[in-house]
């Protein structure tokens, strides 16, 4: 299985379409953070940009996924033993790569977006939401890929209206029924990240959960 994980990053990067989701991430970066938030504005900064970027860590897993041919797919199933470890391995490759992106997203708004360091419950806090937005982008990739949704123009509009469906479904009072993207952000915003975070964080895994498990499911079962 890791064997296979390592050959679909591999088949990825040989296949230029990683430039395309790194080029998305340089462009969004640059974006939120063009200059340095004041001292004080450290938890909202960090917030903004794990939530911002989760459509961008989508686009890189979706492509990922959709890398192998359809029947490339298949044998692979056989070679690992079963769908279950090739369905594991695309999703360890697909999680690698946009880890990979959300960590330099992480990194440049710690190097280039903020005027002080955060304090150590700031950027614990941060470092476990972009691995939410991970866990996110990963699930809602997969969930789009063309595995899923063999058509490549239902799978971007699905991709995107995703995306926007959870930021106003999550805005809304039933808030409770997607990741809580909005929630991240005016708890931030507020100054109320640290007290808000146990109940935001439980929600939010409990999505990413369902999303990962939604994707192994169909794919057991196409």
């Amino acid at each position: 299985m890791i064997a296979l994980a390592a050959f679909r990053l591999a088949a990825y990067i040989r296949s230029h379409r990683v430039y395309q989701a790194l080029l998305l991430a340089l462009v969004m970066i640059a974006v939120v953070h063009g200059s340095r938030a004041p001292k004080g504005a450290e938890a909202s900064v960090l917030t903004d940009g794990a939530i911002l970027i989760i459509p961008v860590l989508a686009w890189a897993a979706r492509s990922l996924l959709d890398t192998e041919p359809d029947r490339q797919r298949e044998m692979s199933a056989i070679q690992v033993g079963g769908r279950g470890r090739e369905v594991a391995a695309g999703l360890a490759a697909a999680f690698a790569t946009c880890a990979a992106l959300a960590g330099l997203g992480l990194v440049w708004a710690l190097l280039l977006g903020v005027s002080a360091f955060p304090s150590p419950g700031v950027l614990a806090a941060a470092l476990f939401l972009y691995g939410l937005a991970t866990l996110t982008g990963t699930a809602l990739g997969a969930l789009t890929s063309r595995a899923i949704l063999n058509s490549p123009a239902l799978s971007i509009m699905v991709l995107l209206l995703g995306f926007l469906m959870m930021l106003l479904i999550s805005a809304s009072a039933l808030s409770w029924l997607t990741f809580p993207l909005i929630g991240w952000m005016k708890a931030a915003n507020s100054g109320h990240l640290l007290d808000q975070f146990p109940y935001l964080a439980s929600v939010s895994l409990a999505w990413c959960a369902i999303g990962l498990g939604a994707y192994v499911w169909l794919r057991r079962r196409m």
